[in-house]
């Protein structure tokens, strides 16, 4: 890992949600997080209790006491950064907040940046890189499948993959470099079939790694989720029915959604975000064309497409039509009949006979929402997730692979063509550069510096 110059800085920051609330949570952390404190504090000498201790007292400006608080201990390296970290636990005001922060950049701290806190984590070795982005991928995380994910991340399970693929590439490299210093001598230290059935395996390992990553992707933001069909097929009652709230007009006049609506729903734990659009027909009308045009472009972006089907007002023709123009866009879909309360039993089942995957339902009919709920989770299938299969969340670590398995690939050509020792462990290198990008091994000052400066203040 490139080297990074010591940040001798105290820094402090707000760790709570900005807001009025009952508490909020003041931290520090730095070589004088101690003794800044110390300075303000009224109870015992903060510089002579135990690590993991919590104290009260109040905070002081002079002789203006501004809160009575907790403060909490934790000397390095037993704290998250491993360096001295306070923190004080305050009535949640925030002009009591704003007063201690400014009392303690008084005496010496500094605001902390972005994500400074977990950066400080990373450079002094609590966790890899991968770890410390798995940190703001939990606390971002708003149901349990992402929440899952970024717990499995932060633990390590993703970077265990990925340390172990590299470690075992960087004994053939080190190798191959050897021969390289025996230039002028036949040798080889390496063999070149072994090294070729090890790139298999890690080939493998990579590829299962990237296909992961549409199922992560979706885990970490949610599954998009078109509900299409043609006006008055009733996708404005579903969205409606599924949030359980009115969410979106319903109207008995056709074209009402002209634009699409979108909200988020958890169903067994995985967040859906639903988006009711515009009624799929040929229309005159400008806006919505635009509408439609819109629906078209959201199909072709979803990963899962509910398709109702207007039963009281249905031409089996133009059904079938549709149904084949769904399978043609390679988009996942469930057929869905509506109104199944306003049409013969007759109807059903021949429409049953046709399609044994289509659902009958009522939209209105919480019973019959329950059972689409169901049918939405089967479809989506997270089976893979839940046995606790490694999982891609983050793009960065997407492309990562994908560059790392290019890198391979060249390996292998390289063999087969015969090439020189030198370019074979340049391609080597090459694939240990882009595996060591993902967990920290290979960094630069500007990486880190996007990657912190997304997360939250405080963190």
């Amino acid at each position: 890992m490139q080297a990074f110059a010591s940040n001798e800085d105290t820094i402090v920051a707000l760790s709570t949600p900005q807001g009025i609330g009952a508490i909020g949570v003041i931290r520090l952390s730095g070589k004088e997080a101690i003794s800044i404190v110390n300075k303000v504090f009224k109870g015992k000498d903060l510089t002579q209790q135990a690590s993991h201790t919590i104290h009260f007292g109040t905070i002081r400006d002079k002789d203006k006491i501004l809160d009575e608080v907790l403060i909490s201990l934790f000397i390095a390296p037993k704290s998250f950064t491993k360096e001295d970290v306070v923190e004080i636990s305050c009535h949640g005001s925030n002009y009591i907040i704003r007063q201690i922060i400014q009392l303690l950049v008084r005496n010496g701290a500094r605001p902390a940046r972005p994500g400074e806190f977990t950066k400080r984590a990373f450079m002094h070795g609590q966790f890899d890189l991968a770890q410390a982005e798995a940190v703001a991928d939990l606390i971002n995380a708003d149901s349990e499948a992402s929440h899952q994910a970024a717990l499995n991340q932060m633990r390590g399970g993703f970077s265990d993959e990925i340390k172990r693929l590299r470690d075992e590439l960087i004994h053939f490299a080190s190798m191959i470099e050897l021969e390289l210093d025996f230039g002028e001598e036949d040798v080889e230290f390496a063999s070149r079939e072994d090294l070729k059935k090890l790139i298999d395996r890690l080939l493998v390992v990579i590829n299962a790694l990237i296909k992961s990553f549409d199922l992560g992707n979706v885990i970490k933001n949610g599954v998009p989720t078109v509900i299409a069909g043609k006006p008055n097929a009733g996708k404005s009652t579903l969205l409606n029915a599924l949030l359980n709230e009115e969410k979106a007009i319903v109207s008995d006049i056709a074209g009402t959604t002209r634009d699409f609506i979108e909200d988020e729903l958890i169903i067994g734990g995985v967040a859906f975000r639903f988006i009711d659009t515009a009624g799929l027909r040929e229309t005159t009308d400008t806006i919505e064309a635009m509408g439609v045009e819109r629906t078209q472009a959201k199909m072709k972006e979803a990963s899962l497409i509910i398709y109702l089907f207007d039963l009281s007002d249905l031409d089996i023709v133009e059904m079938n039509q549709e149904i084949n123009r769904l399978e043609n866009t390679g988009v996942p879909f469930m057929k869905l009949g509506n109104k199944v309360d306003q049409v013969d039993e007759s109807l059903i089942e021949q429409l049953q006979t046709q399609h044994p995957d289509m659902l009958f339902l009522s939209a209105k009919d919480t019973a019959h929402v329950d059972t689409l709920k169901e049918r939405i989770l089967e479809l989506v299938n997270l089976d893979k997730f839940k046995r606790g299969d490694t999982v891609v969340t983050n793009i960065r670590h997407y492309d990562s692979l994908l560059q790392t398995r290019n890198a391979l690939m060249d390996v292998i050509n390289g063999l087969d063509n015969q090439v020189t020792n030198d370019f074979v462990a340049m391609d080597i290198r090459q694939s240990l550069h882009y595996l060591g990008e993902i967990t920290g091994e290979i960094t630069t000052d500007d990486l880190l510096a996007n990657i912190f400066s997304k997360f939250c203040i405080g963190k």
